[in-house]
Formats: C-alpha cells, sequence, structure tokens
C-alpha cells in the first residue's frame, strides 16, 4: 500500500526537493531549470517560515514533490495576496499528489492564513494544471505572452488567482 505524507519541509528535504526538478515536465512547467542545486535549495527550505509556508510531498518515505505559499512582500496593500507555487517529479504525476497538495494548501490559506487572494503562475499548455487550479476556484485573469523559456521556445503563461469564498468574518456580539 502507498503511504503519501505531506507535511511542512525541513531543510533535510533539499536533496528531494531538487530531485523533483531533475525531471523536464517538473521543470518546464514551473520557472526552475532542470539543472537544480541541492545547495540552492537547502537555502531556500530554510528561509524565513512566517512568510514562505514550504510543504513537501512523500511517497512512501521519498519526497516526490513539493508546494509553496509565500505571502506577496511589495507592498503592505497586497498583505492579503499570498503567491502558490507547485511542483511533482515527472515520475509521480497522474496519481493525485498535487491535488491532494492543493487540499493542504487551500486548508492553510483559508483557514489559518486569512489570505483572501492567491495567484499563480501557470504555462498555458499544462491543461493537467489550469483544470486542476479551476477545480480549486482559480480563474484565468490574463495571459502571459512568451512569458518563459522552454527547450528553446518561447511558452505563454495564464495569470490564475483564487479570492476566497468565505472571508473570515468578526464573531456577532
Amino acid at each position: 500500500m502507498t503511504t503519501i505524507v505531506i507535511r511542512r519541509a525541513e531543510p533535510g528535504d533539499h536533496l528531494g526537493v531538487a530531485k523533483t526538478f531533475t525531471g523536464r515536465s517538473a521543470a518546464g512547467g514551473t520557472l526552475q531549470t532542470p539543472y537544480p542545486s541541492e545547495a540552492e535549495w537547502k537555502e531556500s527550505l530554510a528561509g524565513d517560515p512566517k512568510r514562505n509556508y514550504v510543504f513537501a510531498v512523500l511517497l512512501d518515505g521519498e519526497t516526490v514533490g513539493d508546494s509553496d505559499l509565500h505571502r506577496a512582500q511589495l507592498s503592505p496593500r497586497r498583505a492579503h495576496c499570498w503567491g502558490l507555487g507547485m511542483a511533482v517529479h515527472d515520475d509521480r504525476q497522474g496519481r493525485g499528489i498535487g491535488t491532494r497538495l492543493m487540499r493542504t494548501m487551500i486548508d492553510l490559506a483559508d483557514n489559518w492564513l486569512g489570505a483572501l487572494r492567491i495567484e499563480l503562475t501557470v504555462c498555458s499548455d499544462n491543461g493537467r494544471a489550469v483544470r486542476r487550479y479551476e477545480k480549486f476556484g482559480f480563474l484565468i485573469e490574463g495571459t502571459h505572452r512568451a512569458f518563459a523559456l522552454r527547450e528553446g521556445v518561447f511558452v505563454d503563461a495564464y495569470a490564475m488567482a483564487r479570492l476566497h469564498p468565505r472571508p473570515p468574518q468578526l464573531p456577532s456580539i
């Protein structure tokens, strides 16, 4: 029986996260390169845990993906906004891991962080990811033309966002 565990990432998860991005699909579906630096991932996972919530997904004890929710840092006027990123190792895609990661991230954002808006960018040709995000209430807000270079070709990306469907309310008096 396969065991999937999703938990906050630890600095020691850097090897598994780096391995995720050795896959062309995982790297090509994000802004990562297919030649990840283990040292850079170690540093990234040791970042500010109050502004960047990074999760690792383990399949039978092996790190096979990650997801992060990070607070917008540009302006206090965007403190209600959080960015989302996620990746699953090429060999583990199509098994529901991305959906499990999304459930975890949405629960954290909606019920614990009070995020009003979650934003993400996804390659427009990544139909599986777009459908997953739409299933969780994300809408396409626009298209970035020639957004990123992948395999020697510029690809478009969608700007997607989700507004909290039931924003936190003050208790009635």
